[in-house]
């Protein structure tokens, strides 16, 4: 396979003979066909389609301008990653423009996903202690497993409400159970997404999470001065972060009035929730709401959308799915529930997420914006603060660097296998500015997929045809999932 992609991969040229284009230079659409492909051909929710559409087109890079915002797309593993070994000591993810204008508005500090510079590094350093280091996330096995264990009864009660056992739009239910699952992380409470009547100002949360999204890519797109002349757009995106930052600050504050209460009796108190270490850095309180509230919708899609594509394609290729149990079993030596240090033993349950994340990119592109300096990239300089987006949809399905590109193939991550270009398919991202929940979230799948298939098979909709992703900011199932479970 490595020969196969250095024989059909672009070779460099040499300095000598190499001449250095300008942005001006760059192939692309124009202002016109590009905002046709957009607007004409519901472009929004295609985006990751153009990517393939624009490398087939233009090559691995060209440039295209999305309303007032000029972007540079990369769409080749070894261009990504000369331009993430340029991105300087603060990388700049992008300018989530929309996002910041919001948090302006309203006085409202910046998280992880919109802070930059010295106060970006700051909260991500105090964060990483908990979230990336293997055996600080061990810890929250237990926890998690709670939120499997109420997930498998809400599926029990879902199959018996259908003859066949058909659970009908199984990335809703996940979508609740990564809420709950983020939501036991940060407060260590419980906020009642799996339970039969969901409380209304949950359910509002994650309306909200979903309608933010959908309008962000809009938003961004329109110039300040439009959001007046056309409001509504802007004035519900608004809306809806003022709900997520009232329910965010709602929990944080009961959790930690307990907390003082404690105190004040003089209990000792212990946290291990996120929210606590966080209160307990000296930040200002705007900062740690800030954080969590971005915290909790970050990584909710991550967890649904994974699941459900995961389930998807186990259930349509049933040698997969039972060689999976069988390892899980094999693994548990007879225990019904696994902890951290028993999914480390499960390559094949890794290399099915690493497929699946592969197929379906939570984020199908990636940004970067490069404050420092001009860089150069492949034949061409790209100024500084110029947005460059990373076409990680493009590259995990490109033919050069996996055989088969649109086939469910886990075994292509095991053993002699592994032999793709380590940028080809980067899901949670490289480097400083990669998914700093990216292990809290896999140790929530690993757990989930092994619990469920212990006790159900899963099998698709009879009835069902192929479902195809969408991009809602976020890659989504553009259909419900529907899928029996068949109790073992």
């Amino acid at each position: 396979m490595t020969r196969l992609v250095e024989s059909v991969a672009p070779r460099p040229k040499s300095r000598e003979t190499r001449k250095v284009k300008s942005l001006e230079e760059m192939p692309g659409p124009t202002f016109f066909s590009f905002a046709w492909d957009l607007i004409g051909r519901r472009g929004l929710s295609r985006l990751h389609e153009l990517q393939l559409e624009g490398l087939q087109r233009y090559g691995p890079m060209w440039k295209a301008s999305f309303g007032p915002i000029l972007t540079v797309h990369v769409a080749e593993p070894a261009l990504i990653e000369q331009v993430l070994r340029q991105e300087g000591q603060h990388p700049i993810r992008s300018d989530l423009s929309s996002w910041k204008d919001y948090r302006q508005l309203r006085g409202h500090g910046y998280g992880l996903l919109t802070a930059e510079g010295e106060e970006w590094q700051c909260v991500r350093s105090l964060l990483g202690k908990h979230m990336l280091r293997p055996r600080a996330v061990e810890t929250y096995d237990v926890v998690l497993n709670g939120v499997v264990s109420d997930l498998l009864a809400k599926l029990q009660l879902r199959r018996r409400q259908s003859a066949s056992g058909l659970v009908t739009d199984i990335a809703d239910e996940f979508y609740r159970f990564g809420l709950e699952g983020i939501s036991s992380v940060l407060f260590e409470s419980r906020i009642g997404c799996l339970e039969p009547h969901i409380p209304p100002e949950t359910d509002r949360f994650i309306q909200s999470i979903n309608t933010m999204f959908i309008l962000t890519l809009l938003t961004m797109a329109m110039p300040g001065w439009l959001h007046r002349i056309f409001s509504k757009p802007w004035d519900t995106f608004c809306q809806c972060w003022d709900y997520m930052f009232q329910f965010a600050k709602g929990h944080i504050d009961q959790r930690l009035e307990e907390e003082a209460k404690k105190l004040a009796a003089g209990e000792e108190v212990e946290g291990r929730y996120l929210t606590y270490f966080l209160s307990r850095q000296g930040l200002p309180m705007k900062t740690v709401y800030s954080n969590v509230t971005e915290l909790l919708l970050a990584g909710v899609d991550t967890i649904s959308s994974t699941l459900s594509w995961s389930l998807y394609e186990l259930s349509r290729h049933p040698e997969v799915q039972n060689a999976l149990r069988g390892e899980v079993l094999t693994v548990l030596k007879g225990e019904k529930t696994p902890r951290a240090t028993d999914v480390a033993k499960m390559p094949l349950m890794k290399a099915v997420v690493k497929e699946v994340l592969r197929l379906y990119p939570v984020i199908p592109a990636n940004a970067r914006v490069i404050a420092e300096k001009d860089i150069q990239v492949g034949d061409y300089i790209i100024p500084k603060n110029t947005l460059i987006t990373l076409c990680h949809y493009a590259t995990s399905r490109d033919r050069r660097y996996f055989s088969d590109p649109d086939k469910f193939l886990p075994r292509r991550w095991l053993g002699q296998e592994q032999s793709h270009h380590p940028y080809a398919s980067v899901p949670f991202g490289v480097g400083k500015r990669s998914c700093i929940g990216r292990r809290i979230a896999q140790l929530e799948l690993y757990l989930a997929l092994a619990r469920i298939l212990i006790h159900f098979e899963v099998k698709p909709d009879p009835q069902g045809e192929a479902v195809c992703p969408m991009t809602r900011t976020l890659l989504v199932p553009k259909s419900p999932i529907n899928l029996q479970f068949i109790e073992r």
